[in-house]
């Protein structure tokens, strides 16, 4: 298997599109070509991590934070990212990061962090912007069904739990081709009337190559009319954070410790407790504090996440408790998803979890 396969599922699952734009993720390291003899998921990628993946035959790292992240004029080994890099390309170890792609996914980093605490009825907290578009086309009536069944097949038509979605609106066409061309209906320099029905279907940003690819190839027309138009409407199924129920409403020491067995913690930074028993609660892995607003104006009782300053506390208050978890603790689930993914769609394959250490410790 080559490596691209792999990280054609990977893309396929959390689509680089939804990356945020201050991240570098993707293939950062590597051949796509090579075969891949095995792949090793990890949460950082470190010398120790190439060591791992060499005694481990795996010439594949697949990494949720991305080892290149600023801008670099040298690879010398002057520093730990160097010297992984340098490590790397020594050994013909490919690195892909997912990073953000994946905290965009609703099944993805903040995904773990609501299984863990159980909680229901979970939907995006912050979703993402911008992330739907609208395809609009025109069809001679006995060819609507084949064009919209290549479209459903694409991708496109997709509203939240919703697939197959269209609507139609019939009209009349009307063309003239030149000397060079090739009319479906009718002929050169001909006005032509056909009876049309005009589509219209959502299409997620990151499929929209690959639904008009689907489109030219199923429309009878040589020109193939159709409007593209980006949509501001929310899309749930893309975003930051994760927000839903409790099995049960929690007096608040009782939540703390939930949060402490379930994350694995000995300690935890929080607020104020509120008097009031908490049951709506919104998570976010890693650096969260750019989402306390919106979980406050959702009705959290409690926002767990990681990375606060000090002046990010007082935004807490009798009735919002916030929860600093720490980072990786928020993070510890993701190399889970990955391979639970990865086996999914590709069984007996040699995926292997890395050894994961936590930088931060505590005494």
């Amino acid at each position: 298997m080559k490596i691209q396969t792999i990280l054609d599922h990977l893309n396929a699952w959390a689509p680089q599109e939804y990356a945020e734009d201050f991240d570098n993720t993707g293939l950062l390291v590597g051949d796509v070509h090579q075969n891949c003899t095995g792949a090793l998921i990890t949460l950082d990628t470190l010398p120790k991590t190439i060591d791992e993946a060499i005694t481990k035959n795996c010439n594949l790292i697949i990494s949720f934070h991305p080892i290149i992240f600023k801008g670099l004029k040298s690879i010398t080994g002057k520093d730990y990212v160097e010297q992984t890099l340098l490590k790397a390309i020594k050994n013909d170890i490919a690195i892909f990061a997912l990073h953000t792609a994946l905290d965009n996914h609703i099944e993805g980093v903040s995904h773990g962090m609501a299984n863990a605490l159980e909680l229901v009825g979970q939907r995006i907290l912050v979703p993402q912007k911008n992330t739907l578009k609208k395809l609009t086309t025109y069809v001679p009536k006995p060819h609507v069904t084949t064009v919209l069944q290549a479209l459903y097949t694409a991708g496109a038509g997709h509203v939240g739990a919703y697939d197959h979605c269209s609507f139609s609106n019939p009209g009349t066409g009307s063309f003239r081709g030149d000397d060079n061309s090739t009319p479906a209906i009718g002929s050169p320099n001909e006005d032509t009337q056909v009876e049309e029905v005009q589509l219209h279907l959502v299409v997620k940003r990151h499929l929209e190559k690959k639904v008009l690819q689907a489109l030219f190839k199923a429309h009878p027309y040589e020109e193939v009319a159709y409007e593209i138009t980006a949509l501001d409407n929310s899309n749930q199924t893309i975003g930051m954070g994760i927000v839903g129920e409790l099995p049960k409403p929690l007096v608040p020491k009782v939540f703390l410790d939930l949060i402490k067995e379930r994350f694995g913690l000995s300690i935890l930074r929080h607020t104020t407790l509120r008097t009031a028993p908490i049951s709506k609660v919104a998570v976010l892995g890693g650096s969260g504090a750019f989402a306390l607003g919106t979980a406050k104006a959702q009705g959290a009782h409690a926002y767990i996440t990681a990375d606060l300053k000090y002046h990010d506390f007082f935004q807490g208050n009798d009735n919002f408790l916030l929860a600093d978890i720490g980072h990786y603790e928020s993070e510890q689930f993701t190399k889970t998803l990955i391979l639970n993914f990865l086996n999914k769609k590709i069984p007996n394959f040699a995926f292997a979890l890395a050894q994961s250490t936590n930088p931060v410790n505590y005494y």
